[in-house]
């Protein structure tokens, strides 16, 4: 009997092994992360990429040999394990294509400078509120530094940076040494959740309209006065007052 927190342990593990697994051999495809789905019958693996028809292979070959290494390194009975392949949404929002981007970039030869501020402006053009890259290491002399492009707005600390950041870590093996590559985005609030968070961040006030409705056109100069008036006296105490008045009179 495996308990409850083994089994989130032995989770964790199976998903950082496939996801390091797809990282070397998908890197080529725009890998950007997959998703395991446990049903009852089986277990799903959907694979994020750019070019999922290359994933796919000629007649569906790739994919076919793809299942059959992730089966047989975990052990899968027969028909237990399924791959499909899916579309990134928007590929400028994710943090690990443009990682893998700018690693491909980098190991072309392409000057550091450059090719971060090609991956930040692209981010920026996709819409997102801002962006964060940080290249480190041995950049062009021997000691090592590190380098930070950044645009728009980020945030660093509490809860709306775990809902809105999307993050990415990743290694190249250059020549001189390795470089350490990290992109951070963040992500504009989107109602629908398909390219953002649903919720807004806390500290945005929403002045709504009511079309008018309680609004009263002014034409003219109005004045107002803030003093409470007088009440008027009563018209039966009004009458009585001179009677009341002329009774001493013939009292003498």
């Amino acid at each position: 009997m495996v308990s409850k927190k083994q089994k989130f342990v032995a989770d964790g593990v199976f998903y950082a092994e496939l996801n390091e697994f797809f990282q070397r051999e998908l890197a080529a495809e725009g890998y950007s992360g997959c998703e395991v789905r446990v049903t009852p019958a089986c277990t799903e693996i959907i694979i994020r990429a750019n070019h999922t028809q290359d994933i796919l292979g000629v007649k569906g070959r790739r994919i076919r040999e793809l299942t059959s290494l992730v089966q047989k390194r975990f052990n899968f009975p027969d028909g237990t394990v399924e791959l499909y392949a899916d579309k990134v949404a928007a590929r400028g929002l994710s943090a690990v294509s443009q990682c893998e981007s700018l690693k491909f970039k980098l190991l072309q030869g392409l000057a550091v400078r450059r090719a971060a501020y090609s991956v930040v402006r692209y981010v920026m053009e996709s819409g997102a509120k801002g962006c964060e890259v940080i290249v480190s290491g041995k950049l062009r002399a021997a000691r090592a530094k590190a380098m930070k492009f950044s645009e728009g707005f980020m945030l660093h600390s509490g809860n709306p940076a775990k809902e809105f950041i999307d993050s990415a870590v990743r290694h190249v093996e250059m020549k001189q040494g390795v470089l350490g590559i990290k992109v951070k985005i963040m992500l504009d609030h989107d109602p629908t959740g398909r390219v953002g968070p649903k919720n807004p961040l806390p500290d945005v006030i929403t002045i709504l309209d009511n079309d008018g409705k309680d609004e009263v056109s002014v034409d003219a100069p109005v004045s107002e006065s803030k003093i409470a008036a007088e009440p008027a006296a009563p018209a039966a105490d009004a009458a009585g007052a001179p009677e009341a008045a002329a009774a001493p009179a013939e009292a003498f």
